[in-house]
């Protein structure tokens, strides 16, 4: 799928920075940069024009637009608003993910639950995206969070990722999975009652559910919604959660390993890369890293094995 979006000059520099780290080395003429992520490529052109490429190129496209104030569908400012405040002030079960975009350390996934009495609580506490909060803050609010509300969250190392990943199973579809599992063991043990079931848009409705179409037990009624952190409280818990025990995992994993691990896949990451496999063999990425992240080729290449 191929989808192209023009933005202005505020958003270019808000998405040159937010690809700053997933960049790719190939040079495109006119353009600005191509990186990738996860299962979209995109290329920013001196124009302004960016092309996103690939099985989520609607969702990343939308996501980029609502950013520079554009409508995805057509409704007024005023209709979004409202259709908002509706997946806010609700009881709600939420899911989102964490360490997708981290060549170290694991995937978390973790379902929440949140009644409508909960929702002053949580906006007191200041509970959103996790991506907007710093580790220190996460720390503090998670373990509150947890004593408050249901969820259940699952972690996926990386030896079991790069066991999964394949032409077949990409990033997304193992992502739609986790989720279905999630979300359908919360529902089926607490019972909750709730107005949504709502998952932060990674892929088109009818793509998530190709995904999980193989699964025992298929947990349907979901709400799709890009930004979804920013939209509902259990999503943002979630959210907040899964980043909490990412971060534990983290920590645990660096201490395994004697040495401070980097987040995210930029260059830094390389070099603490290349220092593993000197340490430990390149064996060991498989058992702390992301495989099929460009970074391995990259750290792979500057090293005589």
């Amino acid at each position: 799928m191929n989808v192209v979006i023009k933005v202005s000059d505020e958003t270019k520099a808000k998405m040159i920075d937010y690809y700053k780290d997933k960049k790719r080395d190939k040079v495109i003429p006119y353009a600005i940069f191509q990186a990738e992520e996860e299962d979209t490529v995109i290329t920013m052109y001196e124009s302004g024009k960016v092309m996103f490429q690939g099985t989520s190129a609607d969702v990343d496209a939308n996501m980029w637009k609502s950013v520079d104030g554009q409508s995805a569908d057509g409704e007024t400012a005023e209709e979004k608003e409202k259709k908002e405040r509706k997946y806010y002030n609700c009881s709600s079960v939420g899911s989102d993910e964490v360490g997708t975009g981290d060549y170290f350390g694991p995937i978390v996934v973790t379902s929440a639950y949140v009644t409508k009495e909960d929702v002053p609580y949580l906006t007191e506490l200041g509970i959103r995206d996790s991506k907007k909060l710093t580790d220190e803050k996460i720390l503090k609010l998670a373990p509150q969070i947890a004593k408050r509300i249901k969820y259940r969250s699952i972690i996926l190392s990386n030896k079991e990722y790069n066991e999964k990943y394949s032409t077949d199973v990409n990033m997304n579809k193992i992502k739609a999975i986790l989720h279905n599992k999630m979300l359908y063991q919360l529902i089926q043990e607490e019972k909750p009652t709730y107005d949504y079931i709502i998952v932060d848009e990674f892929a088109k409705e009818h793509k998530y559910y190709e995904y999980i179409q193989d699964s025992t037990h298929i947990q349907r009624g979901i709400t799709f919604m890009t930004k979804a952190e920013d939209k509902n409280l259990a999503v943002a818990c979630a959210s907040v959660i899964s980043r909490y025990i990412f971060i534990k995992e983290f920590d645990k994993l660096s201490d395994e390993l004697h040495i401070p691990l980097p987040k995210g896949a930029g260059s830094n990451v390389d070099a603490i890369g290349q220092e593993i496999v000197e340490k430990y063999g390149k064996e060991k990425l498989n058992e702390v890293a992301k495989l099929n992240f460009l970074n391995t080729g990259r750290i792979l290449r500057t090293l005589i094995i």
